[in-house]
């Protein structure tokens, strides 16, 4: 096993819902720390970590965000010895009977997401898909044992362990985002002996998955000149249409829409060409569901992209993705990185966005 994908089982195996994000933040933080200059804690909780220009004076900065924080769950109710759950940021409930999960009250407990059997339920045909009205936790534990140590709000948080698939893919809750975490560090590790002309702030930002609150203010505190997010992208699957989705292990994704800055979508391009990478254009005709839409609104406005790693089965305990593109996310970073120079701004965006 390779040093990132030690790292994306340890990345897995912490908890970090959103607003919750402190055990993997920690992680991170040690992971950053040798590869950066300076490293702090925003007030929300998003990891800021600096990695200094070699140029005097004042030189443009690149922000590039990775969200850390991961879907989950939360205790809404407490009834019989059971607990009744509600979601954190968009977890489908057809997927959640069977799977082990960890409570996070006065200490961490174990258990397993059940629903009420067809013949109890109302108004509901045979076989159907459950509602969260109809799932709860059993942990086991007395309803007293419950009561003194499990409280309404507190946090759940996925349990299935990280597995490798063969030698190309990775099977875990919370790829969604911290694949990309690990495709930024490969990023930092390969310019670690390089002298920077910009500054780079690498972030991982906290609640993209219920309202891009890190990505708002760090943006608004570091005040970065360019801006990309890294995010997973839909993968084929089946089911799905190919026109919409995109090969598993064939490359990354560069966005083009209304969220993405048209000179960085192609400066992208070109670095990828430069370097052989495999890539794919994403279509992001709205927005593209990432921290870069508030990253571009910050302040005065912020130039963005977004680079997607394709993932299948989104928003599951058995996301997937391939090793391979959590690398070729990396490397893309530092080429762009490494090829900025202190007159790369004002070419870049000379004439505007056209």
């Amino acid at each position: 096993m390779n040093q990132i994908e030690s790292f994306l089982h340890e990345l897995l195996s912490a908890p970090g819902v959103a607003g919750f994000e402190g055990p993997v933040c920690e992680i991170i933080r040690k992971r950053w720390e040798p590869l950066t200059d300076e490293i702090h804690i925003s007030r929300v909780g998003s990891l800021h970590a600096l990695r200094r220009s070699s140029i005097p004076g004042k030189r443009p900065s690149l922000m590039i965000a990775a969200h850390m924080d991961a879907i989950g769950l939360m205790v809404k109710d407490i009834r019989d010895g059971l607990i009744w759950i509600t979601s954190m940021g968009g977890v489908d409930p057809r997927i959640l009977p069977g799977q082990l999960v960890t409570i996070h009250g006065a200490r961490e407990y174990t258990g397993v997401v059940q629903m009420l059997p067809d013949r109890l339920v109302k108004h509901q045909p045979a076989g159907g898909a459950p509602g969260y009205s109809q799932l709860f936790v059993d942990t086991g534990l007395s309803a007293n044992e419950i009561q003194a140590n499990i409280h309404i709000g507190d946090v759940i948080s996925f349990a299935s362990a990280p597995t490798t698939l063969g030698d190309k893919y990775l099977s875990g809750h919370s790829l969604d985002n911290r694949a990309s975490v690990a495709a930024l560090t490969v990023c930092l590790e390969e310019i670690k002996d390089y002298r920077l002309q910009w500054d780079l702030w690498a972030v991982a930002t906290v609640q993209e998955e219920v309202r891009t609150v890190g990505a708002h203010t760090s943006t608004f505190e570091l005040k970065p000149d360019v801006g990309i997010a890294v995010d997973v992208t839909f993968a084929q699957e089946p089911g799905l249409s190919t026109y919409e989705t995109f090969p598993l292990g064939k490359g990354v994704t560069i966005g083009s829409g209304g969220n993405i800055h048209p000179a960085l979508h192609r400066e992208l391009k070109d670095r990828a060409e430069e370097i052989d990478l495999p890539y794919s254009i994403e279509t992001m005709p709205k927005g593209s569901g990432t921290d870069a839409m508030a990253m571009q609104i910050s302040s005065a406005g912020v130039p963005t992209l977004v680079i997607g790693i394709p993932l299948r089965y989104m928003h599951t305990p058995y996301e997937m993705v391939a090793l391979k593109d959590i690398h070729r996310a990396g490397r893309l970073l530092a080429r762009f990185i490494t090829t900025l120079t202190s007159g790369s701004l004002e070419s870049l965006f000379k004439g505007g966005a056209a």
